[in-house]
């Protein structure tokens, strides 16, 4: 670890042009080193382990340790200890406040599109339940409404029994009883085994992920799984659909993968932490 600094200017050009590399202050980026090492950790740490981590002397640490003190970015516990200080709470809270689930899922949804070849849906919980609220198409058509503006019946679709796995009761049940209502009564033969439908639930909440292979459209199958936010709660959903012919919905098949992989990677980077 070298202590002191290395800067690049916004000036230093060669010919004109600006440099193709732009050096940092190594000092910073040890701090940030340091802070990184501490946030992963399970709780405050002992200077030596910190060191090891870092990979200096304890005695190269230390000055480190005492500036970032004063800007309460660390804290020293009674017992000698050092974490994550106030200052570094309050950088993380003002981050995660900025974030924005949507936002977010709409800059990277191109590429799980691109990546699987399918339609990926993205949707959130409205006053009429879960509403579509934007779908990016590729070249592998399908037979079904998937629009914007449009929902997804909750007894009904991967996506629906998603909102309800992941979202409180109280938000959810009323909607499905005004949705089991009409479906029977505009359909004469419907019975709803709600025992199966919760154990279907129940289900869908221990893998984090739900499928659909032909329903409620034949020929037209999905994968969709939830986003987080850094409190736990469920943002939107992330659907990805196509023909059943192209679509692999075994749990190690390359779309569940993919699926699993764009959602995790954006809870985490909304801040979510599984239990």
């Amino acid at each position: 670890m070298d202590g002191g600094s290395s800067v690049a200017s916004d000036d230093d050009t060669e010919g004109g042009r600006p440099a193709k590399a732009q050096r940092g202050i190594r000092s910073i980026e040890t701090a940030g080193a340091i802070l990184r090492v501490m946030a992963e950790a399970s709780g405050p740490m002992k200077l030596r382990d910190l060191a090891e981590a870092i990979e200096v002397a304890p005695a190269q640490l230390h000055p480190y340790l005492v500036s970032l003190r004063s800007l309460r970015m660390v804290e020293q516990t009674e017992s000698g200890l050092y974490g994550l200080g106030p200052f570094a709470l309050e950088l993380g809270l003002s981050r995660l406040r900025a974030q924005d689930a949507y936002h977010e899922a709409i800059l990277r949804i191109s590429s799980l599109a691109e990546e699987t070849g399918m339609m990926v849906a993205l949707t959130v919980w409205g006053l009429h339940g879960a509403t579509i609220v934007h779908v990016r198409e590729t070249i592998a058509r399908i037979h079904a409404n998937v629009r914007a503006g449009g929902g997804f019946a909750l007894t009904a679709t991967a996506t629906g029994r998603l909102f309800v796995a992941f979202l409180p009761a109280p938000m959810t049940d009323p909607l499905i009883r005004r949705e089991l209502a009409e479906r029977a009564s505009a359909e004469a033969r419907f019975a709803f085994d709600e025992a199966r439908f919760r154990a279907d639930i129940a289900r869908v909440r221990a893998r984090g992920y739900e499928t659909t292979l032909d329903l409620p459209i034949p020929g037209v199958s999905a994968v969709t799984a939830p986003v987080f936010d850094f409190s736990g709660e469920m943002k939107l959903a992330v659907t990805v659909i196509g023909p059943t012919q192209q679509i692999d919905l075994s749990p190690d098949g390359p779309l569940v993968r993919a699926t699993l992989n764009f959602t995790q990677r954006l809870s985490s980077d909304l801040g979510f932490r599984p239990s």
